[in-house]
């Protein structure tokens, strides 16, 4: 019938996901925060932790946590930074809270019991790689990770020139669903209160407790902003705020969720078989992605917030067409990456020898991963929330401003730069990190030869960002690494015995005469107000006295070059001398790529 005809398409099914940010940013390697037995320690700890709540707000500071778990003042105060990184809820105490007030924000204790019981995740393992004959370890050293390194160092991964056999975003989630699928009644039992006069045995959920499970997952449609949890369960959907849902049971809960998670299960293992049965060289399903040129080197865009770049080698920046929409960007590259932004109204930007053009302003991505790039300088000025780096070599990463957390993991002779409240360096050799961060920088993992020093550079729109994303630049604790240990108890796969304790080598400081500042093209003059002149972050008494020697250095030789007497014959030679000299280093470093970026229009 024609009113049938005229019936409006049925809206996208809502559907359950598992958040990443957790399981891929909030797992330490601390043995006191694993409890293996499922809910005896954690039941007993979560009493402990809720006797010492200080207010009626449920909420613990860093000396209880450290009381209670028996971990020193420096661990106890790392649980609540990752906690800030990978919460949820921006309105939450601790996640707002400046530097200096974090301690007094404290965490929700059902929020710390989720965080304590989801460190016995173990991270998914890659798949193998098809023809390890034809690929050479790179990696300088044995390490307790050599059997399974071997199929990961940094220039491997760009010789294979495939993310094929890392594991796909489906693969990952999917891997998650199913951990959360066989804990989900302990986490339920932890959150969950007794009836009274019930019994034990009767447990029931309260629409706040509930809540609590949004650390962990969450609803959406494709395409749609994700929903809040409590609007997306039956049992306590449109509640009355000023009249809140009465509690529901555990059980209920319990077997709704088990049955969402099942369906994400089914949906992402059709997604897979589709993939499996299509065309062999046909892209990742799990990324869509716009491909411009011919071959696998890519930026795409997985889902709404996650942005990749992959596989760049021997670049520095965009010289394609990008397609951009809200907060979304899907790029199609060759040899090429750049800068990610999007205008003002959402519409398509326009490239013009390379560059951006038109009115706009940044978008702060919810997560976007560099992969697999090599001898590449590769700029991200953006504001972001989480980043990951991963697989790199011989390449300089330039990341804008990160309001929650930087992962740096399985990179080699990688100069990394980059503002962000807090950032986690693991399994790296040989790799130099200038950094302005909020929160001590973590180093975990088999590390070689890692350097840090102050942040050494700027853009116009720096300040900005770091506004956005709220950082605060006269707080940078760059200079105070803190190490723990060799062995990830997270990763699936075994360990030597015996290792399982062995400190994580740290990070040298760069010697004040060995630091210099980096300089970024400003690709914008003209179009872009400029309000960042300088380096936001401050550079220590001796970097800074390094720079002013540098500088006074150099103003000498400019001023002798001035005043000896030479005849225009001996000038020319002179001239030709530095220019060759100048040349020779270029190429030598890499740097002549640097150079052609800055040619004009």
């Amino acid at each position: 019938m024609a009113e049938d005809a005229a019936a409006p398409p049925s809206p996208d099914p809502i559907h359950l996901h598992s958040r990443r940010e957790p399981f891929e940013y909030g797992l330490l390697p601390i043995p006191k925060l694993i409890f293996s037995d499922g809910t005896a320690t954690l039941g007993i700890l979560k009493e402990k932790l809720l006797q010492r709540c200080t207010s009626d707000s449920l909420r613990v500071d860093s000396a209880a946590i450290a009381d209670c778990l028996q971990i020193s003042g420096d661990h106890s105060r790392l649980v609540l930074d990752t906690l800030a990184a990978v919460l949820p809820f921006d309105s939450d105490l601790l996640v707002s809270a400046k530097p200096d007030e974090v301690e007094s924000a404290g965490v929700n204790v059902f929020d710390l019991i989720i965080f304590l019981y989801i460190q016995t995740y173990k991270r998914l393992l890659p798949r193998g790689h098809k023809d390890l004959a034809a690929v050479t370890d790179v990696w300088p050293s044995t390490s307790a990770f050599d059997g399974y390194l071997s199929a990961l160092s940094p220039l491997q991964l760009v010789r294979s020139n495939s993310r094929k056999f890392m594991p796909s975003q489906s693969d990952e989630e999917s891997h998650q669903l199913s951990y959360l699928q066989k804990h989900l009644a302990n986490i339920l039992t932890l959150l969950a209160q007794p009836v009274e006069g019930e019994g034990d045995e009767s447990l029931v959920l309260s629409m706040d407790r509930f809540e609590h499970l949004g650390f962990l997952i969450q609803f959406g449609g494709k395409g749609s902003e994700t929903i809040p949890l409590s609007q997306a369960a039956p049992f306590f959907a449109n509640s009355d705020p000023d009249m809140p849902a009465a509690a529901v049971s555990a059980a209920q809960v319990h077997d709704w969720l088990l049955q969402k998670i099942a369906d994400s299960l089914d949906r992402l293992a059709e997604k897979a078989s589709a993939k499996e049965n299509g065309p062999s060289s046909g892209p990742d399903q799990d990324v869509a992605m716009t491909d411009v040129n011919a071959g696998s080197t890519k930026a795409s865009t997985a889902s709404k917030g996650l942005t990749f770049i992959e596989g760049i080698s021997k670049s520095s920046y965009v010289k394609q067409a990008a397609e951009v929409k809200g907060s979304s960007l899907k790029v199609g590259m060759r040899n090429y990456v750049g800068l990610v932004c999007v205008n003002t109204d959402g519409i398509n930007l326009r490239l013009y020898n390379g560059l951006f053009r038109g009115n706009m302003r940044y978008v702060v991505f919810s997560l976007i991963k560099v992969l697999n790039c090599h001898d590449s300088v590769i700029y991200v000025l953006a504001p972001l929330r989480y980043a990951t780096i991963y697989g790199c070599s011989d390449a300089t990463i330039v990341l804008g401003a990160v309001g929650k957390t930087i992962r740096i993991e399985h990179c080699e002779r990688v100069h990394v730069i980059a503002a962000a409240k807090r950032v986690c360096i693991a399994n790296c050799r040989e790799c130099v990190f200038f950094l302005g961060v909020s929160q001590r920088p973590l180093i975990v993992g088999d590390n070689h030869k890692l350097q840090v020093g102050p942040y050494n550079t700027f853009y116009a729109d720096l300040e900005e960002h770091l506004n956005q994303v709220g950082i605060e630049p006269t707080v940078n604790k760059w200079n105070e690494p803190l190490a723990l240990g060799v062995v990830d108890p997270h990763d699936s796969l075994s360990h030597p015995a015996g290792v399982s304790d062995v400190q994580a080598e740290t990070a040298a400081l760069i010697d004040p005469d060995q630091f210099t500042n980096f300089f970024i093209p400003n690709w914008f003059a003209g179009e872009l107000p400029c309000p960042t002149k300088d380096n936001p972050f401050s550079l220590p008494e001796a970097y800074m006295a390094s720079q002013h020697k540098k500088h006074a250095n150099l103003g000498e030789v400019k001023q002798i070059l001035r005043e000896t007497p030479l005849d225009e014959g001996k000038k020319r030679e002179l001239s030709c001398a530095l220019h060759l000299l100048f040349k020779d280093w270029l190429y030598a470093s890499g740097n002549i790529r640097q150079l052609y970026c800055l040619q004009g229009d």
